[in-house]
């Protein structure tokens, strides 16, 4: 059993990020305090975390920042998607240049992007998407290509500020990389504290007794070492 064992944690993500790697963590660290992933569309990421449907959420950035705590992680490049046989896939990137004359279709639903990935493979044209998402719609008859010009999007960690408990504490950690014995985590604090007040108190050198043997001859000519007399 784990030493501290913080309570179920309902953790939220939008679609296209991956929360695996931090799952797996926080199970190897607390095999005894579950964790529930749900997945939350980006339309409400914003009200999953008001109405307490999760404690904390995997977000696509802007949020509200009102009475909200958000740590961004990364930023998301954006890229283009088109048919297999289209011009653009003979360049490993583009410019929105290149993308003038193209026949875009509306990618602003990040909700709704398998559909417009469908769009795209059926009657043609491009669309601009986040990598992430474009890796998780991927079909065959259709490629990819970072768009270099273009503003990336940044997911980041949020939670309600009136929520920071210690379990939630515990996950930023984890997301952050601190070790279990960081001392900025609620489970390194209390292992802390556990070996100061297990650990013996050592006695400092020359506190002994005056009667003892550490002290003879201090300040005291009488005893300790002897005087040399001048003889008669």
């Amino acid at each position: 059993m784990s030493e501290f064992a913080p309570d179920a944690l309902r953790v939220g993500y939008v679609p296209g990020v991956i929360v695996a790697k931090w799952a797996r963590r926080w199970s190897e660290r607390f095999p005894d305090s579950p964790m529930d992933l749900i997945g939350v569309p980006q339309a409400e990421q914003d009200a999953a975390l008001r109405d307490g449907r999760v404690d904390m959420c995997f977000v696509r950035l802007p949020i509200d920042r009102d009475g909200m705590h958000a740590i961004p992680l990364y930023r998301e490049l954006p890229v283009v998607v088109v048919p297999k046989d289209h011009p653009i896939s003979l360049f490993d990137e583009v410019t929105e240049a290149d993308l003038a004359d193209e026949r875009m279709q509306d990618a602003g639903d990040i909700d709704e992007l398998a559909g417009t990935v469908e769009l795209v493979a059926a009657v043609g044209g491009a669309a601009v998407m986040p990598q992430s998402l474009a890796r998780l719609h991927h079909r065959r008859d259709l490629v990819f290509r970072t768009v270099t010009d273009l503003p990336g999007t940044e997911v980041a960690l949020a939670w309600p500020v009136e929520r920071t408990t210690e379990t939630v504490e515990e996950f930023i950690g984890i997301v952050r990389g601190r070790t279990e014995r960081s001392s900025r985590s609620p489970s390194g604090r209390a292992k802390d504290v556990a070996a100061e007040r297990d650990t013996p108190r050592r006695k400092e050198p020359g506190k002994r007794t005056s009667g003892g043997r550490g002290t003879a001859g201090r300040g005291n000519p009488g005893r300790g070492r002897p005087t040399r007399r001048r003889g008669r």
